[in-house]
């Protein structure tokens, strides 16, 4: 099983990609699914501790722009006995801005908060400790372009050369 964890701006793309990728297999947990809880990342924590309980994967689906929130992810993952799995989505601020002014009421985000995430979006790095990363790309056609990113997967260390024999 897997934690799948989505990264990028708000506008990206994140959660058309999970609806189209996977709605039908994974749970999936947002934080805008919550937003008046006292502590959403508890909340969050807890979402994704049921859906392992239950045999799920999980999609947690937010901006998970630094990388203090996605170490957090990863070892929940490992705790649970989930595969982290990353799915990053480069910025694009004037495409995130042009897709989140599409959206209905509540659900566009003020400019100011893209921008604000754009500051503080941190690139992923293989020290993370993700067992695999993918990049995403909307495509004009409105689909996803999905690239394998083993540089930002976590390297298990080497192992040590065996003594030598006399």
């Amino acid at each position: 099983m897997d934690l799948v964890v989505l990264s990028g701006l708000q506008g990206s793309g994140k959660s058309t990609f999970f609806a189209a990728r996977f709605a039908a297999t994974h749970a999936h947990v947002s934080r805008d699914r919550f937003p008046n809880a006292r502590d959403r990342a508890r909340r969050e924590r807890e979402l994704v501790a049921g859906a392992a309980r239950a045999g799920r994967s999980v999609v947690v689906d937010n901006t998970n722009a630094r990388r203090e929130d996605r170490a957090a992810l990863v070892a929940l993952a490992r705790v649970l006995g989930l595969r982290p799995v990353l799915y990053w989505f480069p910025p694009d601020v004037r495409a995130s801005i042009a897709r989140n002014a599409g959206r209905p009421g509540r659900a566009r985000v003020p400019v100011v908060g893209i921008l604000a995430t754009a500051k503080r979006l941190a690139v992923p790095a293989a020290d993370e400790g993700f067992d695999a990363a993918y990049e995403v790309r909307p495509t004009p056609e409105g689909a996803f372009a999905v690239t394998p990113r083993p540089d930002l997967v976590a390297r298990p260390a080497a192992a040590p050369p065996p003594p030598a024999t006399p």
